[in-house]
């Protein structure tokens, strides 16, 4: 039983047999995003070998920074997805200066988003660098992109719409924000596929991180409505309040069992929002791969 806390499993948990060998299957290899702070080398220590590994971006370090962690990791052996944040690209020049060393490191990949810059060079938005790219040619041949199944906190949710079918054309696969809400996740969902984005979904989670950053970073990524959705969720307060300060997503990745088991959602990965917090979201990881199989084992005895 300590096992089960722990990991935030739940002894009575209803799931059936597909939906624990959906989330087994796909906690066993999640892409771990990472923000290159100092911290972040011993952080990547603790990451599974051969991990698939997300670089984000951000005003204050610069692309090269995200670059420069992203080669070094795929010379470690990871997986590494550098971040192209399209406000922080200063002009075609320098796109394919980045997009030439990324190529040289052996990284066929990216995921563009528009970022946070204020004053943005030759490329206001993510639709912009993706049409860029494109027209260079000889770009990373896997693109992510961005969804929000709860909005933004600055950008209208129809001209979030709008881009999202415009830059579906240039991507691969889409990845959501950080979002505690199972039902907007898959009402969202079902909508765009009913739209016809047939795109493979990256539903991102929370890593294990104290709740008091948990929702501070929440606030900051623009997680829309984040105070909202807490008062109108109390068995979700109530669950932060008796976990001792720490949050795991054990509870949220039960409720979005289901819809990780559906094929026809096409949800292909979990995006493990770490918070550079990776000895304890690994750790968590780990326990309750073993807790599903421990469920399973005790329901076969049963």
């Amino acid at each position: 039983m300590a096992f089960l806390r722990r990991t935030g499993a739940r002894a009575g948990s209803r799931l059936d047999a597909r939906a624990r060998a959906a989330l087994a299957g796909i906690l066993a290899t999640p892409t771990f995003e990472l923000i290159p702070l100092k911290n972040v080398h011993d952080q990547a220590a603790s990451l599974p070998r051969g991990a698939t590994v997300s670089v984000t971006a951000s005003p204050a370090k610069g692309l090269e920074a995200t670059v420069e962690l992203a080669v070094l990791l795929e010379a470690q052996g990871f997986r590494a997805v550098p971040h192209l944040s399209a406000r922080m690209v200063r002009d075609r020049a320098h796109l394919r200066e980045l997009l030439l060393r990324i190529a040289d490191a052996g990284i066929d990949r990216a995921f563009v988003v528009g970022g946070d810059a204020e004053e943005p060079g030759d490329f206001p938005d993510a639709l912009a660098l993706l049409r860029e790219m494109a027209e260079l040619g000889g770009g990373p041949r896997e693109i992510g992109i961005g969804c929000y199944p709860q909005g933004h906190a600055f950008i209208p949710d129809q001209a979030l719409l709008r881009a999202l079918h415009d830059k579906a054309a240039f991507a691969s696969y889409m990845t959501t924000q950080l979002c505690f809400d199972p039902k907007a996740i898959g009402a969202f969902l079902a909508t765009r596929r009913a739209e016809g984005i047939t795109l493979p979904v990256k539903i991102g989670i929370p890593g294990v991180a104290e709740v008091p950053k948990l929702m501070a970073i929440s606030a900051r990524i623009g997680v829309r409505d984040t105070g909202r959705f807490l008062m109108k969720n109390s068995r979700f307060v109530g669950q932060l309040l008796t976990s001792g300060g720490i949050y795991r997503p054990a509870g949220l990745l039960e409720k979005l069992a289901p819809l990780i088991a559906d094929a026809t959602v096409g949800v292909a990965d979990l995006h493990v929002y770490t918070f550079n917090q990776v000895p304890s979201t690994e750790a968590w990881r780990r326990d309750y791969l073993a807790a599903l199989g421990a469920l399973a084992g005790a329901r076969a005895r049963a």
